[in-house]
């Protein structure tokens, strides 16, 4: 069976964008991005909501060129190689290959994809991670925490969703960013 995975870039006050909606305090060194290109390697299919959708298809033809940093490419062809499922009632069309939309989450068809593939699922987004995470669909979350403070924003992790979480795996890197690895416990 194949494991859902959250991963998200947070500030250490727990935010992926803060109060204005941006995150460029969050963009990741070389060091922090080649570790996030060897986290998401092993996934097949991204579970997107529509505005991470947004801001993540620009990966479909950004970073095709010799002089584009070497993480960046990296990344770029991984993200590339996944499906991507796109969940949003207002998203009329794609942008990028190997993508579809459906209207409503469906904790049911997350556990049949689960069940059925071949390579790991990431949920991606703070909000349908929420519903995953409230659903019981996630198996290991990761967060990079960037040492910034922004007091405010869209947070990393859902409220009012209650799990154990086991600590299987911790890194720091040279920017003072570090990495957790948490399972869920069943």
């Amino acid at each position: 069976m194949a494991r859902l995975v959250y991963a998200a870039i947070a500030s250490l006050d727990g935010y992926v964008a803060d109060d204005a909606g941006s995150f460029d305090w969050a963009v990741p060194d070389a060091e922090v991005h080649t570790a996030v290109n060897d986290l998401v390697r092993p996934i097949g299919t991204y579970l997107y909501g529509r505005r991470l959708y947004e801001v993540m298809v620009g990966w479909e033809t950004a970073f095709d060129g010799p002089d584009d940093p070497p993480e960046a490419r990296d990344f770029a062809a991984v993200w590339r190689a996944a499906d991507k499922v796109v969940h949003s009632r207002t998203l009329e069309a794609v942008a990028s290959a190997r993508t579809r939309v459906v209207r409503e989450f469906d904790p049911e068809e997350v556990r049949r994809l689960k069940a059925t593939a071949d390579r790991d699922l990431s949920v991606g987004g703070p909000h349908l991670a929420g519903q995953a995470f409230a659903a019981g669909l996630v198996d290991e979350c990761h967060l990079f925490l960037v040492p910034h403070l922004v007091g405010g924003g869209l947070r990393a992790l859902p409220d009012g969703v209650r799990l154990e979480l086991e600590l299987v795996g911790e890194r720091r890197f040279a920017s003072g960013v570090v990495h957790l690895h948490h399972r869920v416990r069943p």
